[in-house]
Parts: structure tokens; sequence; C-alpha cells
């Protein structure tokens, strides 16, 4: 299954280190981490919402969504999670249970 990692990005500067860590929990329970941080590579005058439209076309593909701590602060994260939960995705969050693959 392939999860998809929301979580703070704008205004953090461990954000990186974050959504890496975050891939670890999601491979150990045999799926695969869709991590934004390393897939998406926008030219730099992109601006936020070009990102989110990025970012929700890659929820798309996944079969479930894996938010990280602080995501109710994120204004993209809460975008991703309404669009998971609309979308009758897996939801799952840091620190919880990752259904085995």
């Amino acid at each position: 299954m392939r999860i998809y990692i929301s979580g703070p990005i704008t205004g953090t500067e461990d954000y990186k280190s974050r959504f890496l860590e975050a891939e670890k929990p999601i491979k150990a329970a045999g799926h695969t981490p869709m991590n934004p941080v390393e897939i998406v590579n926008l030219p730099e005058d992109s601006e936020w919402s070009d990102y989110m439209k990025v970012d929700l076309k890659v929820l798309e593909l996944c079969d479930a969504i894996y938010m990280l701590k602080g995501w109710p602060e994120s204004r993209g994260a809460m975008i991703e999670f309404e669009y998971a939960y609309e979308n009758r995705k897996i939801i799952c969050f840091e620190g919880g249970e990752i259904p085995n693959a």
C-alpha cells in the first residue's frame, strides 16, 4: 500500500528530517512511503498553491495518509487530511498504528 506523508513544512526548519524519519515505520509495516518532500521538485519560483496542487495529485495515487505531529497547525496538512477523509483513504497518525501489509 502507498502511504502519503503529511505534516507541517512551511515555517519549519527540520521538515526534511521529520519526513524522512516518518518513512521508517511505514516501511517497517511493509508499505511504500510517498514522501512529498522527496517526490515534488518544482521550480524555485513556485508558489505554495503550486505545491498543493501537485501534493494532492500524489495523495490521489495513495491508499492512505500518515499525519505527522503538528499537522492541525498546518494549512496544507489540513487540506490533505480533508482530501483523504473525503476520498475514504486510510488515515494513520504519527505514534499510532499502521496496518500491516
